[in-house]
Parts: structure tokens; sequence; C-alpha cells
């Protein structure tokens, strides 16, 4: 099991193209942990974002009758990728984990195996 640090860390360094990572409470809407980002992404901006986006994927299933539960959205830009990824890990309830990828660099297939990986390891 790795904590907070370690898997922001370990998503910094496996995964190819990263942009910034973060760890997200999604009923705040705040960023628990971040690395990277910077100037090109304000990763705390990014959190309360995507926080909504996760707030009304999750009310449109439920006006839907779906029940069923989020594994990851993928949000597409012309020059990144913001790949969302729900945690089940243990004490991952109402928690994300957010990347963005610089779309010239990144496998986002690579990506997202190696995210599920690293949201497997991780307790929060």
């Amino acid at each position: 099991m790795t904590n907070t640090e370690t898997a922001l860390k370990e998503a910094m360094t496996s995964i190819e193209g990263v942009i910034g990572v973060a760890l997200v409470d999604y009923s705040s809407g705040m960023a628990l942990g971040t690395l990277g980002g910077g100037k090109q992404l304000d990763l705390t901006v990014a959190a309360a974002g995507n926080t909504d986006v996760v707030r009304a994927k999750l009310r449109a299933m439920e006006m839907l009758g779906i029940q069923d539960q989020i594994e990851d959205i993928l949000i597409t830009l012309g020059t990144q990728y913001h790949l969302i990824r729900m945690l089940k890990a243990r004490g991952g309830n109402g928690l994300f984990l957010y990347l963005a990828l610089d779309t010239k660099r990144a496998n986002l297939a690579m990506a997202r195996h190696q995210l599920k990986k690293i949201e497997a390891e991780l307790e929060v």
C-alpha cells in the first residue's frame, strides 16, 4: 500500500507526458495533494472545477436510474488529456485522482492502465 505523496510521485514519474496530478475530495472540491502543474496548470483550480464534472455525472446517472459506478472520466482538449479516476481503494470513497497529460507526449491507454494500478495500491 502507498500513501498519497508516494502515489502522486509515482504518477509523475511513471506516466509519460504528465503535466500534473492531484488527489481530490469531491464532497468539498479540495485537493488533498498535488504534484506538478505550475504556470501551465493550476491544480487547485482544476480540482475544484473537476469536482463539478464528477458531481454532474453522478447526478445524471441518478436521474437516468443507472446503478453503476464511474471508473474514470476523460476530457480531451486540443493539447491536453484530463483524466479523472474515481477511487475505490480503502478509504477512497468520495475521492478521485486527477491527471493532466500533454497529448503530444502521452499514451492515453498506458496512462489509464498506470493510473488504475496506482489507484489500486493507494491507501487513503
